[in-house]
């Protein structure tokens, strides 16, 4: 639903100055010296399937993730050389695979996890009070529900 008051300007400028601050904070995340024993891509692949709670395909697990189709397989396939993944048949489609997380891949996210979200709360607690953070959480949360099919 499109409120009648609201302009593309308006709409524009609020979707550039997102777009502008989530590149900005995602390069200051990346550059963060918290990336051991994975990578940010890695991470972000082992908390989709940690936040899932089930083992998933590589289509549901994009969804949740930054990441292209060809280097989500080749990040799956490191997870899983490096033992922080399983692949598995899925039985109803023989074509596909299933991909869950390991004890290993548990544990490193959790350690990576704990040092990201230190970084996060100093970032946008540097920027915004605890108020301000519900605020904004609020908004997002309007703009999730009001772009979901």
């Amino acid at each position: 639903m499109t409120h009648p008051r609201l302009d593309a300007r308006r709409a524009t400028q609020a979707w550039e100055k997102l777009m502008r601050v989530h590149a900005q904070l995602l390069r200051q995340f990346a550059d963060d010296d918290i990336w051991n024993p994975v990578s940010l891509a890695e991470y972000d692949i082992l908390y989709a399937l940690e936040t899932a709670g089930c083992r998933l395909h590589a289509r549901d697990i994009q969804k949740a993730v930054l990441l292209s189709q060809p280097t989500l397989s080749r990040t799956v396939e490191r997870l899983e050389k490096r033992g922080f993944v399983e692949r598995d048949p899925d039985p109803q489609d023989g074509r596909a695979a299933l991909v869950s997380l390991t004890p290993a891949g548990r544990k490193a996210r959790t350690v990576v996890g704990r040092k990201h979200a230190l970084a996060i709360t100093q970032r946008l607690g540097a920027a915004l009070r605890p108020d301000e953070l519900d605020t904004l959480t609020e908004l997002l949360d309007k703009v999730e529900k009001g772009n979901t099919p």
